[in-house]
């Protein structure tokens, strides 16, 4: 590695001249970076004083993430009363919020491990900071079903575990229960994947470390790491089994969620299109997510040469073919609730476009349908701060998607006797602004101690692409290509 490292030094490497030709596609690493300097530009994130900035973030998503628990006291002290679920929508904000949370937390195990078996070089500086976004969505994610119960403190039982006390068995029949196994399948194997990669670029921060704490701490965590053949040999081994356990994680989980719907009676909710459909989605709102984090993150820490144009116009063709998916899925349901001819579908569906939440419907619609339409052109796939709002508005749409799936559905169901509008009080909105606090502080800590970038992938892409020019130059006869000379 050594070797390589200095022979990369002596040739720096003229990636990024090709960017202006016409038929050429962008690099993915550009400024004629070298094995060292991608080196220093990860561990300068963590080793530089942090910007203004982030104190100010931190400060603001921490005193939001204490509101949120102190909220979580408040509802288990005075009960779900707080919240506005009323007769007949006993479920909704907190079954929306937890459905739009695990949907965020898909596309860091898409990219990391159906990309990583795909060989898809272009994940390599984005998996890093999208699977620590999933293990922190998932976190957010699992504090709602935990408090929607009412009695919080006997959340325990939704985990199966043998005794001879319980008042009362688990419901195996339940999805909410299907949904403790697939979301806590999926957390613990995204976590020691995503613990995994890290092993080595861990030990880069342990050798570089000034302090003996720092180099303690980072020594622990890449569990003696000396970069020796035998340990890569092993750790690409254990690293493509997780990846191949982790891919079907991505299809299951939010089928599995999306059974939380589709295996009820509810007009509007039973029906077999939801899983491949809650899929896509999931996917979707999870792209969105990592272009609005990365965006800012590569402009803050000086890491657009590693962080391209190409990884994010990449992400934005993810996001316009997910986005179109979801909308063929929004005309199928309006197409079969019509083609059946069942009244009550019928009246679902008509409803949900014209009756009281029309609003929620149409932001739906023109947030999730309309808006990613625009990444067909190039210029909005490439231009930074458009990609940022539309992918806000994605996840803004994707949100009033589960709160139209839910609440329309319930809230107008076969007797007008018993219907209700259902209208969240300050508590939901307050929770819902406290989750994303959780969220953005475990996000801020993680850019601030661990590597974002996986600087050892990055490197082996380095490498490989090297060795195809120069193999590319010999075939040609030229023996040299570029100035990249002997290897």
């Amino acid at each position: 590695m050594a070797t390589i490292a200095s022979a990369s030094a002596l040739n720096p490497r003229e990636i990024d001249n090709t960017d202006d030709i016409p038929g050429r596609r962008a690099q993915l690493i550009t400024g004629n970076q070298t094995y060292s300097s991608v080196t220093e530009m990860v561990c300068r994130v963590a080793e530089d004083p942090q910007p203004m900035l982030w104190y100010v973030l931190f400060g603001f998503s921490s005193i939001t993430a204490v509101m949120f628990l102190s909220l979580i006291g408040y509802l288990i002290l005075t009960g779900v009363g707080i919240w506005g679920n009323m007769n007949p929508v006993f479920w909704a904000w907190p079954i929306v919020n937890f459905v739009f949370w695990v949907g965020i937390g898909h596309a860091g195990t898409l990219i990391s491990a159906i990309l990583f078996l795909f060989r898809q070089n272009w994940r390599t500086s984005i998996n890093r900071a999208a699977e620590a976004m999933t293990i922190f969505a998932v976190i957010c994610a699992a504090i709602y079903p935990g408090i929607h119960v009412g009695r919080a403190w006997l959340a325990f039982w939704l985990i199966p575990y043998p005794s001879l006390n319980l008042w009362m068995w688990p419901q195996f029949r339940s999805p909410l229960l299907w949904d403790v196994f697939a979301v806590g399948t999926y957390a613990s194997t995204s976590l020691v994947f995503w613990y995994m990669g890290m092993i080595p670029d861990l030990a880069t921060y342990r050798d570089r470390s000034k302090t003996p704490v720092k180099r303690m701490i980072y020594g622990l965590l890449c569990l003696g790491w000396t970069g020796s053949s035998r340990h890569w040999l092993r750790y690409e081994k254990a690293y493509t089994l997780l990846a191949a356990l982790a891919a079907p994680l991505v299809l299951s989980v939010h089928t599995v969620v999306s059974f939380d719907f589709a295996v009820s009676q509810v007009a509007g909710w039973h029906t077999t299109i939801f899983p491949p459909y809650f899929v896509a989605g999931a996917i979707f709102s999870g792209f969105a997510m990592v272009v609005t984090l990365l965006v800012p993150v590569r402009k803050i820490y000086k890491l657009e040469n590693l962080i391209t144009l190409r990884h994010l116009d990449n992400m934005n063709k993810i996001i316009l073919a997910t986005g179109s998916l979801v909308g063929l899925a929004y005309g199928t349901e309006f197409f079969i609730a019509w083609y059946s001819k069942n009244p009550y579908e019928g009246f679902t569906f008509m409803n949900r476009a014209f009756g009281p939440y029309w609003w929620a419907y149409w932001i739906m619609v023109s947030c999730n349908v309309i808006s990613p339409q625009l990444f067909w052109f190039k210029k909005f796939r490439t231009t930074p701060w458009i990609m940022v709002i539309i992918s806000i508005f994605v996840n803004i749409g994707m949100w009033f998607e589960r709160f139209v799936i839910t609440v329309t559905s319930l809230s107008r169901d076969y007797l007008p006797s018993s219907w209700g509008y259902f209208r969240p009080t300050i508590f939901d909105g307050l929770m819902f602004f406290g989750s994303f606090g959780v969220f953005m502080s475990l996000f801020l800590l993680f850019c601030r101690y661990l590597p974002t970038i996986a600087m050892s992938e990055v490197k082996g892409v380095m490498s490989s692409s090297e060795h195809a020019e120069h193999l590319q130059a010999e075939l040609l006869g030229g023996g040299h290509s570029h100035g990249h000379g002997h290897h």
